[in-house]
């Protein structure tokens, strides 16, 4: 029997050819018949573990047949020092300048300009300096750190795992996503079951720290991010889960979608997966975002 050409995606229908390169990788271009959920999150050189320009990235997408995508780098620290995997403060402009050259470049292309922030108890204010400095198109609000010295994901840093239990470290790390859904820094929230990287996870049921997380991102229009690059890391699954992105669609906390793309290669990679994971729990809508205002667009 011949092999149909095209594929029906929940409401996205594609070539074949285009659902393989979504799911590959491939670099050679393909045109996607409709329009895909816009990719939020990549990174720049700039956060010295990311290779690849702006350019390149934006070029990426359009071969694959978005129309919108979203740079949020890290952001700087207030203190240069904090860690190595960021831009320094004096290179913020040079990021921008970046992404407006990808704007100027790909006219086509809907390019938006964020960043990540890491959320630390403390930090509010840094952050709102940030916030003042440009014309951002939203903000990423991430937590990397459960102590001023403990990046949990960072994998210099994994054998600090073995020193404490998960449990405990999942509650800090819900905790303190309670504290930034609710500080009204964030427009989303990103990789929000992070602890689970590197394939630990607790054998108490985190169900209670889900929901008070999600509670409060409800509460204040605070969107959670499907974010396919756990499918690259040893848990091997999309940030979140299933289960916590069933209980955020009960609680109609909205969602967006990204890459977390740190090479050209990764931009849009594995959304097919997320799209259908959003639907299966019954998602029929994202959010898209200009000039910290967001809008619901048919997913």
């Amino acid at each position: 029997m011949r092999q149909p050409n095209f594929i029906l995606l929940g409401s996205v229908k594609m070539s074949t050819r285009a659902y393989s390169k979504l799911e590959t990788g491939n670099p050679k271009p393909e045109t996607v018949a409709m329009v895909l959920p816009a990719d939020l999150h990549m990174h720049t050189p700039l956060c010295r573990h990311a290779s690849g320009e702006p350019v390149d990235y934006a070029r990426r997408a359009v071969e694959i047949g978005l129309t919108e995508i979203g740079f949020s780098d890290h952001s700087p620290m207030a203190r240069d020092d904090f860690d190595n995997w960021r831009m320094l403060d004096r290179q913020l402009d040079e990021y921008v300048a970046k992404v407006r050259l990808a704007q100027k470049t790909f006219p086509q292309l809907n390019i938006l300009l964020a960043l990540e922030v890491d959320y630390l108890p403390g930090h509010e204010e840094w952050i709102r300096s940030l916030a003042a400095r440009h014309p951002w198109d939203y903000f990423i609000g991430s937590v990397h750190y459960v102590s001023e010295s403990w990046d949990i994901d960072n994998p210099a840093k994994l054998s600090e795992w073995k020193k404490r239990d998960a449990f405990e470290v999942w509650k800090i790390y819900f905790d303190r996503l309670t504290l930034a859904a609710e500080s009204k820094l964030f427009d989303i929230i990103g990789h929000c079951d992070l602890p689970k990287k590197f394939g630990i996870r607790p054998t108490q049921d985190c169900t209670p720290l889900y929901e008070k997380f999600l509670d409060t991102a409800a509460k204040n229009n605070c969107a959670i991010e499907l974010n396919t690059a756990g499918l690259r890391k040893d848990c091997q699954e999309i940030y979140p889960s299933r289960e916590l992105l069933a209980l955020a669609f009960q609680k109609n906390v909205p969602i967006t979608f990204g890459s977390d793309a740190h090479m050209p290669e990764e931009v849009g990679l594995n959304f097919s997966d997320a799209i259908q994971l959003a639907r299966d729990v019954g998602y029929t809508k994202t959010l898209r975002f200009q000039k910290r205002q967001s809008r619901i667009v048919a997913l």
